[in-house]
């Protein structure tokens, strides 16, 4: 296969195809076919390696290791970090923040809905920006950005001020999880993304894990150490590491498919056929690309956006649970540093749970089929949880209820992905889409858990527990529909014969570059 794309990218140039052409804009039942038109010789390249393409090759599995050995790591860094600097709110409230500011229930949950507010509101122009800029360095931008901005919380006075720091914290972060998931989607084939994004989202939970690890050890060790409470070092610690980290991670997270320098071309032409024989758009490729109003109207008229998007509100509003999991186990008997080290199990078996059900997933090449067993056994778990009154009892079924939320969320996620794979600009806006109105759920999410509630919290477990059996039957719901209307794609074969032009295209522009100093010289 390999010479048979190195003769591809050595080839002549002849006519340009009009495939490529960006000023033709589709429509949302668009198949972008174009066997009426004289076929290039691209396309008859294009078509040979369709032919010799295997799955599972040793030239593929070579590619496949080296994006897993960076694009992974990479995202999970920066997203464990992002959830670290989200979430420590929590933990800083236990550890002393509530009491030096003297926080209401309500004070505290208008600080945490604050960070949804403008999460919600910066998503999608966030995506938008993506499909147009190099992930690596608008990601990791990101990150440096949304540290500074934590480390300042450790500075506020009044719970008014560490309000604005999370209105602009969730502004910042805004961009993140979204624009991961649609650069993951950018790589892998969905039935390899469901694993990989496990593992990525693993970060979620073990963020949830070392928060009240690091809060426990800094709040109690650094408590007093140069004239500040240990809540304020926690705040200090936590954002500095994640400013400094995003410089590092810019230096080793590559690009996409078609531009990545991290890739030979051969490599380059093998991942872009790979994601057009799953039908995925390939971000910032050479076929045809959508404007940014037409993949904003495309998105919006698809009802498979809408129906992902009702699902994953259903998932993330469950999550809301996370942020008062510290208070909801000081209820059950462990309090102060040893009632943030009793959340650590929580989160520990989410961890088991994402990886377990995304690796099913995957093997059985199912997502929809997983969502609704799984999900179903979350909300008898939550039942459970809700209706019996030993404390043990109800601190386990806590812990697996917890867990099984964390395991739903990514299969969500990645079926999303595959329901509304073309074109990239619109896949970018339909993730984007779905993570803020899906996060809007917090917003109101962070509600249902009033102190005056405690300590059965009936109000949230009820809620949380309807949450889940909609979730299962939704997941039946809109597998049925996108099955009977399936989507539609782009042509493999002009996918990859724009490819080939573009990077034959850019190797004569380099070589005529390099005529012309030598000439000079």
């Amino acid at each position: 296969m390999n010479s048979s794309i190195k003769s591809i990218l050595s080839h002549e140039r002849t006519e340009k195809p009009s495939i490529t052409s960006t000023k033709r804009r589709p429509g949302p039942s668009d198949a972008y076919d174009n066997r009426d038109e004289k076929i290039s010789p691209d396309h008859i390249h294009a078509r040979e390696l369709a032919a010799e393409y295997v799955e599972g090759s040793a030239a593929e599995k070579k590619l496949l290791r080296k994006l897993d050995y960076r694009l992974i790591p990479c995202c999970w860094i920066l997203s464990l970090l992002g959830y670290i600097d989200r979430s420590n709110i929590g933990n800083a409230k236990t550890g002393g923040l509530q009491s030096d500011f003297n926080l209401t229930s309500t004070q505290y949950s208008i600080i945490v809905l604050l960070f949804f507010t403008t999460y919600t509101v910066f998503e999608i122009p966030s995506n938008l920006l993506l499909t147009r800029v190099r992930p690596s360095l608008y990601l990791s931008s990101l990150t440096v950005v949304w540290g500074a901005v934590a480390a300042c919380m450790a500075a506020t006075q009044t719970w008014q001020q560490i309000a604005g720091l999370r209105l602009a914290l969730g502004a910042v972060e805004a961009g993140f999880a979204p624009g991961c998931a649609f650069y993951l989607s950018s790589w892998y084939r969905s039935h390899e993304l469901a694993r990989r994004y496990a593992v990525y989202y693993t970060a979620t939970a073990t963020a949830g894990a070392m928060s009240g690890l690091l809060a426990g050890v800094i709040t109690e060790n650094l408590e007093g150490a140069g004239g500040l409470r240990g809540w304020r070092w926690l705040f200090i610690i936590e954002g500095i590491m994640s400013s400094i980290v995003g410089l590092v991670i810019w230096f080793f997270m590559p690009d996409y498919p078609s531009k990545s320098r991290y890739l030979h071309e051969e490599e380059r032409i093998l991942a872009c056929q790979r994601l057009a024989l799953d039908g995925v758009g390939l971000a910032q490729g050479a076929h045809v690309r959508v404007g940014k109003w037409e993949a904003v109207k495309m998105t919006v008229r698809d009802w498979r956006v809408w129906t992902q998007t009702l699902l994953f509100t259903l998932v993330t509003g469950s999550q809301t649970m996370q942020y008062f999991l510290p208070t909801i186990v000081g209820t059950l008997g462990w309090e102060g540093y040893d009632g943030q080290y009793h959340t650590i199990p929580g989160y520990a078996f989410g961890v088991l749970c994402i990886l377990a059900f995304c690796f099913f997933a995957d093997h059985y090449r199912n997502k929809w089929i997983m969502i609704i067993i799984f999900a179903g056994i979350g909300t008898i778990f939550f039942v459970v949880t809700t209706v019996v009154t030993n404390l043990m009892t109800r601190y386990i079924f806590t812990i697996l209820a917890f867990g099984i939320i964390w395991g739903c969320s990514p299969l969500v996620k990645t079926w999303a992905v595959q329901v509304i794979p073309y074109p990239a600009e619109k896949r970018a806006i339909a993730i984007a889409l779905i993570n803020s109105i899906g996060n809007a759920s917090s917003i109101y999410g962070s509600w249902l858990w009033p102190d005056t509630d405690a300590p059965r919290y009936i109000m949230g477990f009820v809620v949380t527990t309807s949450w889940m059996g909609c979730l299962s039957l939704g997941a039946a719901i809109c597998a049925y529909f996108v099955h009977k209307y399936p989507h539609m794609a782009a042509d493999a074969d002009d996918v990859v014969a724009a490819e080939l032009r573009k990077q034959r295209e850019e190797r004569e522009d380099r070589e005529k570059e390099g005529g012309r100093e030598g000439v000079s010289i």
